[in-house]
């Protein structure tokens, strides 16, 4: 499942696709948010992404890839 974060005073998002449930990643970034504790999330190539739970301006769930590219 594709997971984008946006952070606090930061132009960019941090996407990732991650081996886990909708209600998994809202667990984790709930629980960050929530106590102000680091969020880490690992995507299927084994990149960690650790984002303050301070900092997370928005997280968006869902989507995955939009379409293909080639030939039918």
């Amino acid at each position: 499942m594709e997971v984008k974060i946006g952070i606090q005073h930061a132009s960019r998002e941090i996407v990732l696709d991650v081996p886990l449930s909708q209600e998994e990643v809202e667990e984790l970034v709930n629980a960050a948010v929530t106590s102000g504790a680091t969020l880490s999330l690992v995507d299927g190539k084994g990149r960690r992404a650790l984002v303050p739970g301070g900092h997370i301006a928005y997280v968006e769930l869902g989507g995955g890839v939009t379409g293909t590219v080639g030939f039918r």
